[in-house]
């Protein structure tokens, strides 16, 4: 089967022949969109023919249907900016663009597909277009699995459980409070995003080597926005100053540390999870996880919390993916950020399973996870929960040693309260009553 790729994508696998995964798809199609726009503005730039211009734009729509997969075989890893990644798009729409006009023409990769471009403005601005719709995508998961713990606040807002601060016993809460707890955590970050979606709408195409729009003109740069917005959908433009958008690339660091912030709080309800979910007779055991899989291949019954786990190693990852980006940004010299494709994998790689995990916690464990009611009562009525709600009564000296009769007897508060003070039940039960009014 004909390649359409030429020389300069075969020198690029060469170069960099290692075992890492191919540029990412996403990716790649980000790029055949804007190769698409900067066509269209340089044919009203008269740049280009227009049978010139048309074979092009057919090139790209064909590439963005699907098929030609195989033509994109470069890895993620290499140097150079990214120099390869858009030759190996410029040779396939070139070749593909010519073999369209019956070979009558031969439309050139650098002279026509890459016109009024450089790699280092159509690279970064190609991951911006990415990013923002994978983060779309992030939102929209996030939103649904927000919308879940607030069901279940709901569904559990009348089960009595210990609070804990330092895994000791703190006070009453309930059960649908902490799950209230975790959808507003998580609510959040939906601005956050948003805020990221808002750096990655701001792009420095029309900036070319540099930013100083060498080569492109000005009639070229504001039609390529025009025609990229009605291609993609999307409102993206211009960045103010072009320069300092192509030699720092801190954008991509502000929009993976957003990340990275969603996969800390996310790790920590997951670590609550695992902990109010452990046992199910020798731990604490106040949820129940929806059984996925089997637990161990020798134990009979062990059921382990596989999706919080799986949560957990999704915050390392990220986060280890953040650790990438940032130095791949720092490296950037003078007028131009150099590292861009470690920033590129780390950074698609980041939202995408970021994206693809929430989905997973969401559907397999958060929807399902039930409350064992008896476990929640009992931790609470034999902990020192209640201590804090007697002190107005009782005083702070009087309670503490209330506690410690209880930690040393294995007695409940209750018990001794009533037994040994002139509280009766009623009076205990009232004082108790009184806090959960107040919540």
């Amino acid at each position: 089967m004909k390649s359409y790729y030429g020389e300069e994508t075969k020198k690029a696998l060469k170069n960099f022949p290692f075992s890492v995964p191919n540029v990412d798809k996403e990716f790649i199609l980000s790029i055949i969109k804007v190769k698409k726009a900067c066509a269209l503005a340089n044919y009203t730039a008269h740049n280009l023919s227009l049978e010139v211009k048309n074979a092009i734009v057919k090139a790209c729509d064909e590439v963005l249907k699907g098929g030609y997969e195989r033509e994109f075989p470069l890895s993620n890893f290499q140097g150079g900016a990214g120099t390869a990644i858009n030759m190996n798009v410029n040779e396939v729409l070139a070749s593909r663009a010519t073999e369209i006009l019956n070979n009558k023409v031969k439309v050139h990769p650098n002279d026509d597909v890459n016109g009024s471009q450089s790699t280092n403005d159509v690279n970064p601005s190609a991951l911006k277009i990415s990013t923002f719709y994978l983060l779309e995508n992030l939102e929209k998961e996030l939103s649904s699995l927000i919308g879940s713990f607030q069901k279940k606040s709901k569904e559990f807002k009348n089960i009595n459980k210990l609070a804990r601060t330092h895994l000791q016993d703190a006070i009453p809460t309930t059960l649908g409070k902490e799950f209230e707890v975790y959808a507003e955590v998580l609510k959040k970050h939906e601005s956050q995003i948003k805020m990221a979606q808002d750096l990655s709408k701001i792009l420095n195409l029309g900036g070319t080597a540099i930013g100083d729009s060498l080569n492109a003109s000005p009639i070229y740069i504001k039609e390529v926005y025009k025609e990229l917005n009605k291609i993609t959908g999307g409102k993206f433009s211009r960045a103010k100053n072009l320069m300092a958008r192509t030699s720092s690339q801190t954008d991509f660091l502000i929009i993976s540390q957003v990340v990275v912030s969603l996969s800390v709080d996310l790790s920590k309800i997951a670590n609550d999870f695992k902990f109010m979910a452990s046992g199910p007779n020798g731990g604490i055991g106040e949820i129940i996880l929806p059984e996925l899989q089997k637990g161990s291949s020798i134990m009979p019954g062990k059921v382990n919390p596989v999706m919080p786990e799986t949560v957990n190693q999704l915050y390392y990852l990220v986060s280890g993916n953040n650790i990438s980006i940032e130095k791949a940004t720092e490296a950037s010299e003078l007028e131009l950020g150099v590292m861009l494709p470690i920033i590129i994998d780390k950074l698609i790689g980041s939202i995408r399973l970021m994206t693809e995990v929430i989905i997973q916690f969401n559907k397999l464990c958060v929807e399902g996870v039930k409350a064992n009611k008896e476990r929640c009562t009992y931790h609470l009525e034999n902990s020192t929960a209640y201590a804090t709600i007697l002190v107005p009564r009782l005083g702070y000296d009087v309670v503490s040693q209330i506690v410690k009769r209880s930690i040393s007897t294995g007695k409940t508060l209750r018990e001794i309260v009533v037994g040994e003070s002139h509280l009766t039940e009623s009076d205990f039960n009232k004082i108790i009553n009184s806090y959960k009014l107040l919540r």
